[in-house]
């Protein structure tokens, strides 16, 4: 019952915020001093000629009745058209989302793989060298910038070590598309040269998304496990004779990862945000690079629909998330 009302809670709030998120996008992509029209149009394009785009895009209307317009047109599925790419905006969207859900999931789950045994490690050894060193790493994580690790993956990996390909998603066309992730597409084919080639091509990227997520995830682990061990029923278990394995690995982990599990859910949907930079980077086709194309040429309504479609996913991960954690949580 008390998950229902949360779901249901979370629901009511889900038109909302994303109406409140694109108001805000709007306002700020459309107070910048850039012209997309003019831009679009050429240096050598008259006046009458600009108009005439301008107002065959809505831009000639005044900013309220723009939005408004924008607003209407998303409650019936219609994001607009790209001035970039001169199609809808939603099958931009989608024919690239395939793409960046792929290397965040990579990401997340790698993070969530080597993040979590690392933090009860550092919890069961704490203060020994094991533990420092991995505060380092998780400072370092957090400190440095993604960009400036991505083009340090790419030159010693990709052009000193030459073990990796250095950007892109998959060398020639790639499997069928069925998913639209390659992973799963190839083992559809059975294309194991497809699967071969497009895992090479995601190894520096979700080591670069991974690397701050896997840090997180580490800190709200050891956080929790030094919390619970420190608990009336682990004294207890340890009184009783239960080995220590079982004590860490089976209960003191259960109580722990209700705060990883929530840190996770906010590094999915940050993750998503952040392949902004990373997709810049290594020319990945994803969400991130369109993106950063829309914002170099000021493609308004494109702008807008990578901002909606990333709040909804974070939205609706966070109540994910929220479900979860009410499951595993040994007081529900």
């Amino acid at each position: 019952m008390r998950t229902l009302v949360l779901v249901i809670n979370r629901l009511l709030w889900f038109v909302p915020t994303l109406v409140g998120l694109m108001i805000i996008t709007f306002t700020i992509s459309h107070i910048i001093p850039a012209d997309p029209v003019a831009f679009f149009a050429g240096e050598n394009a008259t006046n009458e000629q600009i108009e005439e785009l301008r107002a065959r895009y809505g831009f000639d209307k005044p900013l309220h009745i723009q939005l408004i317009n924008y607003l209407i047109g998303v409650t019936q599925g219609d994001l607009g058209v790209s001035i970039y790419t001169q199609r809808p905006i939603s099958e931009d969207l989608l024919s690239r989302l395939p793409a960046t859900m792929e290397l965040t999931f990579m990401a997340v789950l790698l993070s969530t793989v080597v993040g979590i045994p690392l933090g009860v490690i550092a919890a069961v050894y704490r203060n020994t060298m094991f533990d420092h060193v991995l505060r380092v790493i998780t400072v370092s994580g957090l400190a440095i910038a993604s960009f400036w690790l991505a083009i340090l993956f790419q030159l010693l990996f990709a052009m000193e070590l030459q073990i990796t390909p250095l950007q892109g998603r998959i060398d020639g066309w790639g499997p069928e598309v069925i998913t639209g992730f390659f992973l799963i597409d190839s083992i559809i084919a059975g294309d194991l040269d497809s699967f071969t080639n497009a895992a090479a091509h995601l190894v520096l990227p979700t080591l670069t998304l991974a690397f701050p997520a896997m840090a997180t995830i580490m800190r709200f682990t050891r956080a929790g496990v030094l919390d619970a061990i420190n608990s009336n029923y682990v004294l207890y278990e340890q009184a009783m004779g239960f080995p220590s394995r079982i004590i860490i690995w089976k209960y003191v982990l259960r109580n722990a990862l209700i705060g990883t599990v929530t840190q996770i859910g906010l590094v999915f949907g940050i993750l998503i945000a952040g392949t902004v930079v990373v997709e810049a980077v290594y020319d990945w086709p994803g969400l991130g690079l369109y993106a950063v194309e829309a914002i170099l040429n000021s493609d308004y309504n494109a702008i807008m629909g990578f901002t909606l479609i990333t709040g909804a996913f974070f939205i609706i991960i966070n109540l994910i998330v929220d479900i979860i954690q009410g499951v595993i949580d040994p007081r529900n």
